[in-house]
């Protein structure tokens, strides 16, 4: 339902289009939008619910020997299996509406990485800080919210006045979800340097991430 609010909102009222469709129908258009949401979806499922997952979860710090970096694994594994259910559906709808279904799609995988990179690193990070500061969750939900507006999920880059576009980039998620559109809706070649600086950065991510939490986890238990 609100996959079509969206569409008519920002194709109709707004006029948005992408910058490669290859029809501008608003079925490409409603399948370009849902492609970018589900990036988002991965992104937000994870740092939204890293900051409880340590203290829903405290019988596995106090009382069970449990490798607790296995939680936010599992939280990304959780997100990741909803993304593949969501891409299914994109899929079928792009053979429907669009009838192809473009070989660029085999470099999903590596398209992805920066985004599950970077999601676990900021749900280890998360959920270490979680532990100590009980109403981040609430300041998490307010800057995933904002976040969701200023990645281009509902408008292309251009459509940014070219003075302020380059501040699109600081967000990560903008060139995640332009290359996965890229290889998956329009079947062109993905921007390899966007790609290569955001691998860097989410491994960046994760290693801090990682660290941080393997650095407070055995102050956990005195706090639960």
């Amino acid at each position: 339902m609100m996959l079509i609010i969206y569409t008519y909102v920002f194709s109709v009222i707004f006029k948005a289009k992408w910058d490669f469709a290859a029809t501008g129908s608003k079925q490409e258009f409603a399948i370009t939008l849902f492609c970018g949401m589900l990036i988002f979806s991965v992104f937000s499922e994870c740092v939204t619910k890293a900051p409880t997952l340590i203290t829903s979860n405290p019988n596995y710090v106090k009382k069970v020997v449990f490798p607790l970096e296995i939680l936010p694994v599992s939280l990304l594994g959780s997100a990741l299996i909803n993304y593949l259910i969501g891409m299914a559906i994109l899929l079928i709808g792009q053979l429907v509406f669009l009838q192809n279904v473009t070989w660029t799609l085999l470099y999903l995988p590596l398209m992805l990485m920066p985004l599950l990179l970077l999601s676990l690193g900021l749900s280890f990070l998360l959920s270490s800080l979680g532990v100590f500061l009980r109403d981040l969750e609430h300041s998490i939900s307010i800057i995933v919210q904002a976040l969701y507006l200023l990645t281009p999920i509902f408008y292309p880059v251009t459509a940014i006045p070219e003075e302020i576009r380059g501040f699109l980039y600081i967000n990560p998620l903008t060139g995640i979800v332009d290359n996965v559109r890229k290889v998956v809706v329009w079947g062109i070649q993905p921007d390899w340097m966007n790609w290569s600086v955001e691998i860097i950065v989410s491994g960046i991510v994760l290693w801090l991430g990682y660290w941080w939490f393997l650095k407070t986890r055995k102050g956990f238990a005195d706090v639960l």
